[in-house]
């Protein structure tokens, strides 16, 4: 079973109605530690440099524009090492106005759920 704190929509702990710190399980835990794990750049995590996608070696580094197949490969990767995912897609698409990737990820748990993150 996932378990977490829960983050608030400004990515910010929060307490729930007894005052405690606010915590989510199952699949909403492994909903929130995915988009977490898209989002952790290498180096960030306090207690584990190890973890993250190497966002200034690749999109934020050399290339003007990155490439498709590794950023899906890197975020993949940091998906599935995510407890509780069986599986996952990564579907990007280019956006030449704001020189962004878009997109979003399926990812399907151990109770067989299907989960859709933006990323």
């Amino acid at each position: 079973m996932a378990f977490t704190l829960a983050l608030n929509d400004k990515w910010d702990i929060y307490c729930d109605e007894n005052g405690n710190i606010a915590t989510i399980t199952d699949d909403m835990a492994v909903a929130q530690n995915c988009a977490n794990a898209v989002r952790l750049f290498t180096n960030d995590a306090y207690f584990n440099k190890d973890r993250g996608i190497p966002h200034f070696d690749i999109e934020l580094g050399k290339k003007p524009i990155p490439a498709k197949s590794t950023l899906i490969n890197r975020i993949t990767n940091a998906l599935m090492e995510v407890d509780g995912v069986l599986d996952c897609q990564v579907t990007l698409d280019f956006n030449n106005t704001t020189r962004a990737f878009e997109g979003e990820a399926y990812v399907i748990t151990h109770s067989n759920t299907t989960i859709q993150i933006e990323l």
